[in-house]
């Protein structure tokens, strides 16, 4: 039979932007990880393995390093990997690669193809790190390289929202569902609870090549003080260190109009005031309280806090027309 394993020629791996160099499934290389502060650079939300290929059968397997219960998102949202055929924009969702149970740490499943050309994404889960992942398919039929991305990368930097908590599936996060509609490649740095503006974050995060950043860390500041202390030296390193490069500043998508949610979105409004003012045509500002609309806002979240697949897609409604102005005038 004829199998790949993940980053072998002529697949390619998305979402991770020094897996050419280290051939590592990790957001963040081991000699970062001493100088950075803890986070779950481990995790590889929006991490794909991609490819064309003409087979009528596909089988995925793959295996993770850990497997624990979350207690808000199921296997299929966290541990699972999602497998979709086709277009970006249209693809067809094949299926789920998931482990049986919690005490199993591989999972295997096949799909069934048309046997024509056509690209295959398959989006490693949110959850855990992931130690192998492979696709094969029936002798006589073929890999290729994957349809390149349009536009990108996009870069996002936030909270567990950003990291994908807690929608159904993979492919559902806002920045997910973006880079489909947008045909561009993206970083998923959102970091569950850990991510609260570090400049030593912003270093690093300034080393990775992209063409949009995302600042989205307002419910991981512990306090609106401490996200008044932190956002603006957080962007000018970010502008010290990438004078040209794009950067969209949101605030949380949930809102209920207290005085501690006015306070926050005015700190990370005052940041892209003041750049704006000295001049700086590379910021944009969207306020989160217009994510989720007018009506049936209760039915956005999960828990008053983390969006479901409903709220991940007003996210993605109210961003893409903002984003999409920001890559074509590029």
């Amino acid at each position: 039979m004829n199998v790949r394993r993940f980053g072998e020629s002529p697949t390619e791996m998305f979402g991770l932007p020094f897996f050419h160099t280290n051939h590592a499934l990790t957001r963040i290389p081991e000699e970062y990880r001493a100088s950075l502060p803890k986070v779950n650079g481990r995790r590889t939300p929006g991490a794909r393995m991609a490819f064309r290929t003409n087979a009528k059968k596909l089988t995925v397997r793959m295996t993770l390093a850990s497997l624990s219960p979350d207690i808000a998102i199921a296997r299929y949202g966290c541990q699972s990997a999602t497998v979709i055929a086709g277009d970006r924009r249209e693809g067809r969702l094949l299926g789920l690669v998931t482990p049986p149970d919690y005490s199993t740490l591989s999972a295997e499943k096949s799909f069934y193809l048309s046997g024509e050309w056509q690209d295959v994404t398959i989006w490693l889960p949110r959850n855990e790190p992931v130690t192998d992942l492979s696709a094969e398919i029936e002798d006589g039929a073929e890999f290729a390289p994957p349809t390149p991305y349009k536009y990108g990368p996009i870069l996002y930097y936030g909270s567990s929202i950003t990291e994908g908590g807690c929608c159904a599936i993979a492919t559902n996060h806002y920045n997910a569902i973006l880079s489909s509609r947008l045909d561009a490649e993206y970083y998923n740095y959102g970091f569950s609870g850990q991510a609260r503006g570090e400049p030593e974050m912003a270093e690093f995060l300034s080393r990775i090549p992209a063409q949009v950043f995302v600042l989205d860390y307002d419910h991981n500041a512990p306090t609106a003080e401490h996200l008044a202390a932190t956002h603006e030296p957080f962007f000018r390193i970010i502008r010290k260190n990438c004078p040209g490069l794009p950067v969209l500043m949101l605030t949380r998508p949930t809102y209920f109009g207290s005085a501690d949610e006015d306070r926050r979105r005015a700190i990370v409004r005052a940041t892209y005031e003041h750049a704006a003012a000295e001049g700086d045509r590379n910021v944009y500002f969207v306020d989160g309280k217009t994510f989720f609309g007018d009506t049936d806002r209760n039915l956005c979240t999960v828990d008053n806090c983390h969006p479901n697949d409903l709220g991940f897609w007003r996210m993605a409604n109210v961003l893409e027309p903002v984003l999409r102005h920001i890559l074509e005038k590029q």
